[in-house]
């Protein structure tokens, strides 16, 4: 009996351990993103208002802002929507919003249903923008820098909490 019962009681200890460990851990649920500290991939790509006005990347170098990535068919998308209105009204930080495989026509009724939160929204139809950024679902956000250096990634929907202190806390101006 006692045989089995040592392998019994060492498994509960490591898992209680094991356990305790993961739930006081500060980087629970957080990817460390490569491309921290480095270029933001640049893009020219259609802009969904206007596809015959092309978005290019570069024409936000200068300021700092939010590429968001979300699309339709993302119900987290439709959970954060909110949350990018609240952070457009507040005027501290322009989102760009980048529709990552999506139909066009979904796509504005989206944004003329639940209101516009981006100052451009490049359509990246085919998915290399979003490779480009190794992107690994929608949505997600990444804080680039006025040099176009990218200095956060958040994965999952962006919150009001978020966005205070994660993006908007981050952007410091000079």
């Amino acid at each position: 009996m006692n045989r089995y019962l040592w392998p019994l009681v060492a498994f509960a200890l490591l898992a209680i351990v094991l356990g305790v460990g993961i739930k006081n851990s500060k980087t629970k649920g957080v990817v460390a993103s490569p491309l921290i500290g480095k270029a933001a991939p640049d893009f020219v790509l259609p802009d969904l208002r206007d596809p015959d006005r092309p978005f290019d990347s570069r024409s936000m170098r200068g300021r700092w802002y939010v590429l968001n990535v979300w699309g339709t068919w993302c119900v987290e998308c439709r959970a954060e929507h909110a949350a990018l209105m609240a952070a457009k009204a507040s005027g501290k930080l322009p989102i760009v919003g980048l529709n990552w495989k999506d139909d066009s026509a979904g796509a504005l009724g989206w944004l003329a249903q639940l209101g516009d939160p981006y100052v451009a929204v490049p359509v990246d139809a085919d998915g290399r923008v979003a490779i480009d950024y190794g992107v690994y679902g929608a949505p997600e956000s990444f804080l680039i820098d006025p040099r176009g250096i990218i200095v956060h990634k958040q994965i999952g929907a962006l919150t009001d909490a978020i966005w205070e202190s994660d993006f908007v806390a981050r952007a410091v101006t000079p």
